[in-house]
């Protein structure tokens, strides 16, 4: 059952090392993140699952132990999720939870993106409450597709906890990486909104073309966190809600 949930954008710029000298820009954004990282442990969880958009190559489970890296983004700086058990060096496959015999170690893929962002928060905070396991979502996945992920996430452990990475439309500004589009701000109002409550309903009814023209990346993880949260009965705080760079970026605590 989820007990607990974490809600985070997942840009590099996150990670002051890829920031440089704009890392302070994004202080407010970090704090909020680490506060609701932070939350997680208060739940007690048994599991920590820890999902976020992935391109096509890296769908599906991370097992704790997996390596990630900033490379790409011009830094030097390597990150893990969590430390691989001792006794269990294998990964999952697709589905959480079902660590199969012969198949590659731990780090055989490397972490996308926003994998490397949660990996990255969770040292931060110390992270030592449960074990982690990673989950890259499909993007282009149907909501009804999201919500089954989710069921079994929140169906696998008797006290379920997830740190959720995902940006809002990138479509606020000019400047924004997908220009201005004047639908971005009411998609993100509602995204907000329905993140700051807990609103599974709303969130389940985010619409997956709408989401792609605004270059949304939090779509697929917010409706994997709905499907989790079906049954569960659990408050929500909006900790942050920003849009710089012109990109949606929300902090949620769900408790």
């Amino acid at each position: 059952m989820l007990v607990a949930a974490a809600v985070c954008p997942c840009p590099p710029l996150l990670v002051p090392e890829v920031a440089t000298g704009a890392a302070h820009e994004l202080d407010a954004a970090r704090a909020a993140c680490l506060d609701a990282v932070g939350l997680l442990a208060a739940a007690r969880p048994d599991r920590l699952y820890v999902l976020g958009p992935a391109p096509e190559g890296a769908h599906g489970v991370f097992p704790a132990g997996s390596a990630g890296s900033f490379a790409g983004f011009g830094v030097d700086l390597s990150v893990r999720l969590g430390e691989a058990p001792e006794d269990d060096q294998r990964p999952g496959t697709d589905q959480p939870g079902t660590a199969q015999a012969g198949t590659a170690s731990p780090g055989a893929r490397p972490l996308p993106a926003s994998l490397a962002v949660g990996a990255w928060l969770l040292d931060r905070a110390d992270w030592a409450d449960a074990p982690i396991e990673g989950l890259g979502v499909d993007e282009a996945a149907t909501p009804g597709v999201c919500a089954g992920l989710g069921r079994g996430l929140a169906a696998s452990a008797e006290r379920v906890a997830l740190l959720v990475l995902g940006d809002g439309s990138a479509c606020r500004t000019v400047k924004a990486p997908g220009y201005l589009d004047e639908r971005a701000a009411g998609f993100d109002a509602e995204a907000a909104r329905a993140l700051g409550t807990a609103d599974v309903a709303a969130l389940l009814a985010l619409d997956p073309e709408l989401a792609y023209e605004l270059k949304v990346a939090g779509r697929a993880p917010w409706q994997v966190l709905a499907g989790a949260a079906e049954d569960a009965g659990l408050d929500g705080r909006l900790l942050f809600e920003d849009a710089p760079y012109g990109v949606g970026y929300f902090v949620a605590a769900w408790s």
